[in-house]
């Protein structure tokens, strides 16, 4: 049965072509995932199917219904969740469900039955009298989701619910949505996310508004059968992927642990490099089809970090003993210990509330610790913070850019923070133009940006001063996977110019760029180690993503 059907779907907005020409059907009792990079066009053609949107040309039904001439009747039949739901950060868990209930139109009779169903579904019976204000990342969503079910809708369309969101809760979404579709509800899954991608049953793939492709995943991942190869060499692993990147023939390659994945173009043999000591095939993934469809990744080069000095090796760079931070009775950092070396990518991983933008604060000196010690850069932050935020970049999860403000005001603000003037000044913000490619952008605001262009003028404001350590606080949270690279190939080039760099990610591939990852669960570090070895202990052949669950499962509850 067809829940959905699209034809020849377009929609401008002034000179941008936001969908082009999109044909399609969705099918009613299924997951179809829609995928594609940021600006693809993918939160339109959501609302378009919401009735929030009319196509300036072709048509859709949804749910038999036409949601330009049929909006009421549509309110009934479908259920909406936007990337940032419309919670009420005031109003408890029940609140928040009883308030959507009326706004839905539920009977008063349903209300108990209703709610207690959602409640259960959602696991969030025991947080009922918590403000959504203070829930997590992924409760937060499990809340939206319930929101959008209170009345059985035929079709749920949901944009992006699992940007933000750790592992162990997307697991959980996915859960929720899965057994929707056995319901025989059409469930439409926007993401950026190619792990999610590759769960859904089918997908509509979708760049600079145009379909490229619309069928199973496996379908587009079995035409690179042959193509993907795992590589295994003597030298540092960012140093042989800059170089695999270079080779004749390789369309895309990135970083697994210990290795170098590889995809080739059709009917060339995997790179012949000195230092590669094994060549083994492997099996492609959806991501590698997808960025192979997209015409390949970006290289391994960074303008950025070809115009940054060496940075002098100061061995422990950052290291914590016993640092906590309490807010009330609430433990949010419960005595961490863990040291940086000089030069070295640790990762900080945990479920949303982990305590690891806690943690990230306090050592960036924005934020006092309860007890214990931090230093960074050789200074005690107790005693020398201003001192040691000299001597660091910080990335914030937002962004800390400011709206009223253009891309170059942007610029030339935090190059006067840093204490830049005259001459360096206007050098160094030419730098930071140049390897980021921000020129034609400069007289535009933040907010007019998409959001990979956001996260380039991010990163120039916090590497304007050249710190020798940077933290990067969930840098990628929602942008696709080809700006992703673009982001690591400047995050590897600084590295090896000798940069120390702390991120915290729920992207699991992005933990395998990390020389050691420290894993966070309420407010402690439960391992510490390389991305190979936490993958070893899931057992053999367990992915990132399946370790990070096995490790938070296997703690004790309290």
């Amino acid at each position: 049965m067809t829940a959905i059907v699209l034809e020849n779907l377009s929609k401008t907005f002034g000179k941008t072509l936001a969908l082009q020409d999109i044909s399609g059907q969705i099918a009613a009792g299924r997951l179809t995932g829609l995928v594609g990079p940021d600006g693809a066009g993918k939160t339109t053609l959501i609302r378009m199917m919401a009735g929030l949107l009319g196509p300036d040309e072709g048509s859709l039904r949804v749910a038999g219904l036409d949601p330009v001439t049929q909006g009421s009747a549509l309110a009934e039949s479908v259920g909406y969740m936007p990337q940032r739901f419309g919670l009420y950060e005031d109003l408890t868990v029940l609140e928040n469900l009883r308030l959507y209930a009326e706004l839905r139109g539920l009977a008063r009779a349903d209300y108990r039955h209703t709610l207690d169903r959602l409640l259960e579904f959602t696991r969030l019976g025991p947080f009922t009298d918590r403000l959504a204000g203070r829930l997590s990342g992924g409760m937060k969503q499990k809340l939206g989701l319930a929101c959008s079910l209170v009345t059985t809708p035929d079709v749920l369309l949901l944009d992006e619910p699992g940007v933000g969101v750790d592992p162990v809760s997307r697991q959980d979404l996915w859960r929720m949505v899965q057994a929707l579709t056995g319901e025989g509800m059409a469930v439409i899954w926007a993401t950026a996310y190619l792990e999610e991608a590759e769960q859904c049953e089918d997908v509509l793939l979708l760049n600079e508004g145009q379909l490229r492709f619309a069928g199973r995943p496996k379908e587009l991942t079995s035409r690179l059968e042959g193509r993907c190869f795992s590589l295994c060499g003597s030298s540092d692993k960012r140093a042989l992927l800059a170089q695999v990147l270079t080779a004749p023939g390789v369309r895309d390659g990135t970083i697994e642990g210990d290795r170098i994945r590889v995809v080739m173009d059709a009917g060339c043999p995997a790179p012949d490099i000195e230092s590669v000591n094994a060549v083994i095939p492997v099996s492609p993934r959806f991501e590698d089809a997808f960025i192979d469809l997209l015409g390949g990744g970006p290289g391994g080069q960074s303008p950025l970090a070809d115009q940054m000095p060496e940075v002098a090796s100061m061995g422990d760079v950052v290291s914590c003993q016993n640092l906590t931070r309490r807010f009330g009775d609430f433990v949010a950092a419960d005595s961490v210990i863990f040291r940086v070396r000089s030069g070295e990518i640790l990762g900080l991983l945990g479920p949303n509330g982990a305590g690891k933008s806690t943690t990230f604060k306090m050592l960036c000196g924005l934020l006092k610790p309860s007890s214990g010690e931090a230093i960074v850069a050789g200074k005690d932050l107790s005693r020398f913070a201003t001192d040691a935020k000299l001597r660091l970049g910080y990335m914030a999860q937002k962004f800390s850019l400011y709206g009223l403000l253009s891309v170059r005001q942007n610029l030339a603000f935090y190059a006067g923070v840093y204490g830049l003037r005259g001459r360096e000044k206007k050098e160094r913000i030419r730098q930071m133009v140049d390897g980021l490619q921000l020129d034609s952008l400069l007289d535009s605001a933040p907010d007019q940006l998409s959001l990979g262009f956001k996260q380039r003028l991010a990163l120039a404001c916090a590497l304007m001063h050249r710190p020798p350590i940077l933290f990067l606080d969930e840098p990628t949270s929602g942008v696709d996977p080809i700006t992703r690279r673009e982001f690591w190939t400047h995050i590897n080039g600084l590295v090896a110019k000798g940069v120390t760099v702390l991120v915290t990610t729920h992207f699991m591939d992005e933990a395998e760029y990390c020389d050691r990852v420290a894993l966070m669960h309420r407010g402690r570090i439960i391992a510490l180690d390389s991305p190979d070895r936490l993958k070893a202990r899931a057992g053999q052949g367990a992915s990132m993503e399946q370790a990070f669950i096995h490790l938070i499962e296997a703690e004790p509850d309290e």
